[in-house]
């Protein structure tokens, strides 16, 4: 049984406030759980129902308990208290490898997403803007389906990066309205490549930190929609850049 302490301390997590003086997240669902388990993430406490199948140790709580701690709608079973991890020892080298730099991107599911994304094409560092969404909000958390436990992310001022990372000589591509066609384009191995704001796109100055725009085209013509869902566009440009 749950004291009233720890559902206070785990409800409390719902808010980004207390994640950041405690330093801790939630996860929920078995996969999810399991995948942090197996990574580098500390693990502070675990619980979980009778329904959870799974091999991890756990504190045992009711159905009842693991609805008023989850943040899902539809708990899943288990649910851990995690640390927010700390990746130390500077700024990743990017010679020959690809990061995603997310320009003030606002949905916690874009977020998520996105992560999940840069997993699954084995890009291991995002560089978020200070502005963004943060990455340990329980919904951003659910989308990343566990990639969370296996790509770095730094929040930092972007600009000041992406100058830093120009300078050393890598391209910086940048998902643009008036960039030229991705599909006729040589693109790099390394580099970075930015993603902007979902209503806005790319700001003005980190715009100007960009040395090669590059766009999708559409194929619907001018009764189309104006652009993609900013996970979206992540996808076929990392699907393009992978295809090289």
């Amino acid at each position: 049984m749950l004291s009233k302490a720890q559902i206070k301390l785990i409800r409390s997590l719902h808010n980004k406030k207390f994640r950041e003086e405690t330093g801790m997240f939630i996860a929920e669902g078995k996969r999810l759980v399991e995948d942090i388990a197996a990574s580098s993430i500390k693990i502070e406490h675990i619980y979980a129902t009778p329904r959870y199948n799974g091999m991890l140790s756990h504190i045992d709580i009711t159905e009842d308990e693991l609805s008023e701690i989850s943040a899902l709608t539809a708990p899943q079973t288990i649910i851990a208290l995690c640390r927010i991890p700390i990746v130390t020892g500077g700024l990743p080298d990017l010679k020959n490898t690809m990061a995603l730099a997310l320009d003030d991107v606002r949905d916690p599911g874009n977020l998520g997403t996105i992560i999940r994304i840069a997993d699954w094409f084995g890009i291991n560092n995002i560089f978020c803007s200070n502005e963004s969404v943060e990455a340990y909000n329980p919904k951003t958390v659910q989308a990343t389906m566990g990639s969370i436990a296996r790509v770095n992310l730094y929040y930092v001022d972007l600009k000041e990066i992406l100058t830093r990372y120009k300078n050393e000589g890598l391209p910086v591509y940048g998902a643009m309205l008036n960039g030229k066609n991705v599909y006729n384009e040589t693109l790099s191995h390394n580099g970075l490549l930015v993603i902007g704001n979902e209503a806005n796109g790319i700001s003005e100055g980190v715009a100007r930190c960009v040395s090669n725009p590059i766009s999708i085209p559409s194929y619907a013509g001018s009764d189309g929609p104006e652009s993609l869902n900013a996970a979206v566009a992540t996808a076929v440009l990392c699907a393009e850049f992978k295809r090289r």
